[in-house]
């Protein structure tokens, strides 16, 4: 019987198979952030353990940054604290480090594709849940705890059962003004919030192929929020043009032998699932969320569906049957590590062209890294988007989670192109309206909810 791709990409991992079914599976790359990683690094000075393989693990400070004003130091608190510690720590166990400052900086999840690092066929872990992002590449990415941090930190393996494997084949081209999020969200919203539990998701059909990389891995970093382990992709001609030339990536000779090993990064025409979804893009219309978890999504000209979860809806402060269009909106973020990157600012910019910021919403236009910013300067973005009157911030996971200063004011609605919709996650009170950059932007200038493909004549 044939391989699936997950399977072939794990088993060449596994370095040993113990009772039970775990596995010690080898890592090939490790991310932090400031986060997970300063009690990983404690328990080693404790044990007086080095890193193994420093070489391998790349860190950045991300989750808890300032998005204005990065030139200056600091303000003293827990945030400072845990960014000089993750940068004491990679200092003394020789772990590379991209400081606020470094062209490299951003999303711990956005640069490590941007610079070649993340490539098909490896495996990859950080203390984050999203890392699921990386496998778009063809990766098996997934999250981890921090005491794995620490595991992978002195061994660079990783003790881990395999998951099922489940194949979610989307179909068709998808309609005018319906991106990857529209996508993966629907899908989400038809197998629920725990429909991938156990699994680890290979997304196909002609959908996911058509996607841009930035695409893929806004598809594979919601993967997690059905459940599942992890997403990944079969790597193709997209994928090896999008890593080609990058800094990290594999150069002149090496870089023909790279891809000729890539090649055989698929599934099996004979290889078997425990589990098949099959999906249409002729029913997917933009998406927005109503509840309080990924899953409680709908198109965007519906109405909220009977039977959805009343504690739910009373903290959003909708009804059954209420319609989506014309809900209020006081903010608008873009950003995240599902999408902060450049092709999200050229499409929300492309949309709020020659048109204004709606008065009643504040904006926080959030780049995943200092590349994505040089881009959208460069590119003539923010020019476009100062003129709508909408400000461009700096790097940072911003009010994805609000671990910073960016939080949603308790009982203000968000229209948010990050990956949840959790009470509180984007500040203590908040309600959260999860969908793709295009619904963002048409918020934006509404200052309600609205249809893109309507309003931007689509």
């Amino acid at each position: 019987m044939g391989k699936t791709l997950f399977d072939k990409v794990w088993d060449k991992h596994v370095v040993r198979e113990l009772d039970g079914g775990r596995c010690v599976l080898y890592i090939d790359r490790q991310y932090i952030h400031e986060v997970t990683s300063p009690v990983a690094f404690a328990d080693l000075r404790t044990r007086g353990l080095k890193i193994y393989r420093p070489d391998q693990i790349t860190a950045t400070p991300d989750h808890n940054v300032p998005t204005i004003d990065q030139h200056l130091p600091l303000e003293a608190g827990e945030s400072k604290d845990q960014v000089d510690t993750l940068a004491r720590n990679c200092v003394d166990f020789g772990v590379e480090y991209f400081a606020l400052e470094n062209p490299n900086h951003g999303v711990v999840h956005i640069i490590g594709p941007e610079m070649g690092l993340t490539r098909p066929g490896m495996t990859i872990v950080c203390g984050d849940s999203h890392t699921s992002t990386h496998g778009a590449f063809g990766a098996v990415a997934f999250g981890i705890g921090t005491s794995e941090v620490e595991m992978v930190f002195a061994s660079q393996c990783i003790l881990q059962p395999k998951p099922k494997r489940m194949r979610i084949t989307v179909n068709g081209k998808p309609g005018k003004g319906v991106g990857a999020k529209d996508i993966v969200l629907h899908i989400i919203s038809k197998i629920s919030a725990s429909g991938g539990t156990g699994h680890f998701i290979e997304f196909a059909g002609e959908a996911i192929r058509g996607l841009s990389m930035e695409g893929r891995m806004t598809v594979c970093n919601m993967s997690i929020e059905c459940g599942a382990r992890g997403g990944i992709i079969a790597p193709d001609e997209t994928t090896f043009t999008y890593l080609k030339g990058r800094a990290r990536a594999p150069q002149g000779a090496e870089w023909d032998k790279a891809v000729a090993r890539w090649k055989e990064l698929y599934t099996d025409a004979d290889a078997k699932f425990d589990t098949e979804y099959t999906f249409d893009t002729a029913d997917i219309e933009p998406m927005i969320t109503y509840g309080t978890n990924p899953g409680m999504g709908m198109g965007i000209t519906g109405r909220i569906p009977a039977g959805s979860d009343p504690k739910a809806l009373a903290y959003m402060g909708f009804k059954e049957g209420d319609p989506m269009l014309g809900k209020h909106v006081d903010y608008v973020f873009v950003g995240s590590c599902t999408n902060g990157r450049i092709e999200d600012f050229r499409e929300f910019a492309n949309a709020v062209k020659g048109r204004k910021k709606a008065d009643n919403i504040t904006a926080w236009l959030v780049p995943g890294s200092k590349m994505v910013e040089k881009q959208a300067y460069e590119e003539g973005l923010v020019d476009i988007l100062k003129a709508a009157g909408f400000e461009f911030r700096q790097p940072g996971c911003s009010a994805c989670l609000a671990m910073n200063a960016d939080k949603i004011p308790a009982g203000k609605y968000s229209v948010s192109t990050s990956n949840r919709n959790f009470e509180g996650r984007q500040g203590p009170g908040a309600r959260t309206l999860l969908a793709g950059p295009l619904v963002a932007a048409a918020a934006a200038v509404t200052g309600v909810v609205t249809d893109p493909r309507k309003l931007f004549n689509l």
